[in-house]
Formats: structure tokens, sequence, C-alpha cells
């Protein structure tokens, strides 16, 4: 592949990277480090070690993408306390980016998906954070927490300052508009 090949397989992840750190940053350290500032710095370092990448599926490519973002949330979060590094935290951070990307295969998938299913699955995955990302923030939120982070709705409701029945109508707008920007 050349240069612009590489930008350019490497761009059409960038919305799912957005997705993943989204629901990975919590809303205090979103004020001071933004979630495109992490996206763009994990899309530079893939982009500058593209070489040595030795996967061949894009699901090895996302899994690739998903460790740096990890390392880059580390990070973050290991400057914003300024304390020893911690391991567990560190685990813990790249456990919960795979059970994100997993709830978002999860949105996809039916029961008992063929091979066939999963590629397809596996291609979707980026197009449906990428559609999250076109969600008002008050929807993409409660969609996230709600189907990404498996808050119960009450919980939702109280993160969001809204009654239950609000962010039910917000699941429901946002469920709608993920489906029709799915279709597209």
């Amino acid at each position: 592949m050349n240069e612009s090949e590489d930008v350019d397989r490497l761009q059409q992840y960038a919305p799912y990277l957005t997705a993943l750190a989204r629901a990975q940053l919590s809303p205090r350290y979103r004020a001071k480090v933004g979630v495109s500032d992490i996206v763009q710095q994990s899309m530079i370092q893939a982009y500058q070690a593209i070489d040595d990448f030795r996967g061949t599926t894009d699901v090895e490519l996302r899994a690739w993408l998903r460790q740096i973002l990890a390392r880059n949330l580390i990070h973050v979060d290991r400057d914003l306390h300024r304390d020893k590094r911690n391991i567990d935290r560190e685990r813990s951070l790249e456990d919960r980016l795979g059970q994100s990307s997993l709830c978002l295969e999860k949105l996809l998938a039916g029961s008992d998906p063929t091979p066939s299913q999963n590629i397809a699955t596996s291609e979707r995955v980026v197009q449906l954070a990428a559609a999250l990302e076109t969600l008002p923030e008050a929807q993409r939120e409660a969609v996230r927490m709600h189907y990404l982070e498996g808050k119960k709705l009450s919980e939702v409701a109280g993160l969001l300052d809204r009654s239950t029945g609000a962010v039910a109508g917000l699941l429901h707008r946002g469920l709608k508009a993920l489906r029709e920007g799915m279709r597209e």
C-alpha cells in the first residue's frame, strides 16, 4: 500500500476509536483532555507504525488500534493521577476497551452468526461507530452508557440528570437514528 491508502485505511477507524475512547474516558477527564486529541494521537502513532502491523484482517487491525488507544488512555490516566503506576487499572482499561468493542458487535450481530455474517458484522462495527458519533450528544451518551457500558436505565437517567422516561426516549430516538444511518 502507498501512504495515501494507509491514511485512508486507518482514517476509516477514527469513529470506532472515538466511540471506544468516549466510553472509557470519564467526563471529569474530558474537561482536561479531549477525546479527539487522544484519538488523533492514536491515529498518528498507528500511521507511524503501520509498517510494524503484522496482521492481515480488519479484526486484527481493530485489535492493534485498540492497543494503541489503550496505551494512550493509560498515559492520560497516569498523567492525571500523577501517582505510581497501577497495573490493575491499566489491565482493567484494556479489558473495558475490549468489552466496549464487543458491545458494539453485539448491537449488530444476531444469534449464532455464520462466518460470513461475522465478516459483515466486523465491517459494520466501524460503520456503527461512525453513525454513533453523528448522534446528538444526549442521545449518543445515553446509547453509550446503556448499550456499551451496560448501565441500567435508572443509572443513565441519574448520570444525565433526566427522568427515566426522557432517557428511554433518547435511547429510542438514538437507536432509530443508528438504524437509519446504517441503512445508508
